[in-house]
């Protein structure tokens, strides 16, 4: 955040070379996102033992420590380049407003969920806006990535959450099926109940895989970014982990089922069932790391001199 001079001379050198009107910046910046913090604290505090309680935002606290992280080792502009962006801030703290007077005027009738979405929604946009204020919009644009990651802080309002688990859920329930025809298993298919010799199978909510598909989407993004330079090939790296979710979901199903008819329907009560989901979704990651390094590799190979395809 202090310059190219961090890296020669170190942080605490560059810190002590900074122009006094630039370290004045760099200090009210801190200062206002402690203050706007302070003044967040207890709709914060309710983030975080709402995540410890929802499997689904088990990641949020995360997020703070991965977005600073990448500030801190990410290089910034140069502070001669620090000035304040009026419109940017005015912008982004609009948002902030309306998000804050949201939660403030319909707070009783929106669920825990929501409401925590609504004022996290807000912290994050004071705290941009903050960005923007002291530090300018040169600065915003290279701390684009770290500072649009912080949305991830927000959790899914339920509306989401409910049209992400029945789109999962039906998409899931396709692809098993055509892998349960696949592997020769005898099935009746109603809608999400399948019938297989010796048990009949239901794809509920819980079968959604929502959890590991948004980790593993967030985990993507990130991959994308640190790794890969090109535009397209993040997109395509991104958008990979639609088809890799359903499928992991899909698998895991299919695994389940062949247990059941296989070995007996007590399988259904087994750990594979109620506790597989961390063992599928490391599974997960290896397709999703060997297409991000082939992709990596893709561009290395394009940046050779004569390169031709």
């Amino acid at each position: 955040m202090i310059s190219d001079l961090m890296e020669r001379t170190g942080p605490w050198t560059a810190w002590r070379d900074l122009p006094r009107s630039q370290r004045q910046r760099v200090r009210a910046s801190v200062g206002y996102v402690a203050l706007v913090t302070l003044l967040f604290i207890e709709p914060l505090s309710g983030l975080l033992f709402h995540s410890l309680e929802n499997n689904l935002h088990s990641h949020i606290p995360l997020v703070p420590l991965i977005a600073g992280y990448l500030l801190y080792v990410e290089p910034r502009p140069r502070p001669a380049t620090y000035r304040t962006s009026i419109t940017g801030t005015l912008v982004v703290a609009a948002i902030g407003s309306a998000a804050l007077t949201a939660g403030i005027a319909l707070g009783e009738r929106l669920s825990v969920n929501d409401y925590l979405a609504v004022m996290t929604l807000a912290y994050v946009s004071f705290i941009a806006a903050g960005g923007f204020l002291f530090l300018g919009s040169k600065w915003m644009a290279a701390a684009a990535f770290p500072m649009a990651f912080l949305i991830f802080m927000i959790p899914l309002p339920d509306g989401a959450v409910h049209w992400l688990e029945s789109t999962l859920v039906l998409a899931s329930a396709d692809v098993s099926a055509f892998l349960f025809n696949a592997s020769g298993t005898p099935l009746l298919r109603d809608g999400l109940l399948f019938a297989l010799p010796g048990i009949v199978l239901e794809v509920a909510r819980e079968c959604s895989g929502i959890r590991s598909t948004w980790v593993l989407f967030i985990t993507s993004l990130l991959a994308a970014h640190l790794f890969l330079n090109s535009p397209w090939r993040k997109f395509v790296l991104v958008a990979f982990v639609i088809p890799l979710g359903i499928a992991r979901n899909a698998l895991r199903i299919l695994v389940i089922g062949l247990l059941c008819v296989r070995v007996g329907p007590h399988m259904i009560d087994s750990v594979i069932h109620r506790r597989g989901g961390p063992v599928f979704f490391a599974l997960s990651l290896v397709p999703l790391f060997l297409f991000m390094w082939w992709l990596w590799r893709q561009e290395q190979r394009d940046k050779l001199p004569g390169w031709r395809r």
